[in-house]
């Protein structure tokens, strides 16, 4: 029998640490979703596209090649040949990642390569539209939160070389994209109907990996 778990949540709940130490628990692979909307936010924004017009980035979401691993230890994920893992990570892509990702071509394209990827099972996916939209049909479906304060904290520790990203500027700008992602005309990030819900704020992250895992072995 073969598994999929599909973790979705918006940014700072703790998502990919909590999916990358389920898959090496269950040894699984890892697809971390929301790497392939920044790649391609990335690749606009390198191509001088502009990002907040729709129809631009619809023409060219075609042309990239987006490449990602499925290992939880080494998620690398490349773009033309070119290892994107760290620059993908910036406020800059961060805060123009929603627009992107609001274009039904870029995110119809990207959805086929996902379920590509997950189509052979053992697999833990995370994103917003996991148990929604890509894989509905995953036997274990996850939505991670936490409160609006401590994921702010969580990515301004992620961007701890970046002296603009304070918890406050952080924080207002995760408010704004958690805006536009859950009110996207195009697979919005919502609870599925039949996921667990775990709130991470007052959680560690080993209380929520064994959180997944109790779900995961009530499938098996």
């Amino acid at each position: 029998m073969t598994l999929v778990i599909a973790v979705d949540g918006p940014s700072g709940s703790g998502k990919s640490s909590a999916a990358k130490g389920v898959a090496r628990a269950l040894g699984f692979r890892y697809l971390d979703t929301g790497a392939m909307y920044r790649a391609m936010t990335w690749w606009m924004l390198r191509e001088a596209v502009a990002v907040l017009d729709a129809d631009a980035v619809a023409a060219r979401s075609a042309e990239p090649v987006i490449e990602l691993g499925t290992d939880p230890d080494a998620p690398a994920i490349q773009v033309d040949g070119v290892d994107v893992s760290v620059p993908i990570r910036t406020r800059e892509v961060t805060n123009a990642v929603s627009a992107v990702s609001s274009v039904p071509a870029v995110r119809k394209r990207l959805v086929l390569l996902q379920r590509e990827i997950i189509a052979p099972g053992n697999i833990v996916a995370e994103g917003r539209d996991i148990g929604t939209v890509v894989a509905p049909d995953a036997a274990v479906k996850i939505f991670l939160t936490a409160s609006e304060a401590v994921r702010a904290q969580r990515r301004v520790k992620e961007l701890a070389a970046d002296p603009v990203a304070t918890v406050e500027v952080t924080r207002t700008e995760q408010a704004r994209r958690d805006l536009l992602d859950s009110t996207r005309k195009t697979s919005p990030l919502i609870k599925a109907d039949d996921a667990h819900e775990i709130d991470s704020t007052e959680l560690g992250l080993h209380e929520v990996i064994e959180a997944i895992l109790r779900f995961a072995k009530e499938q098996t």
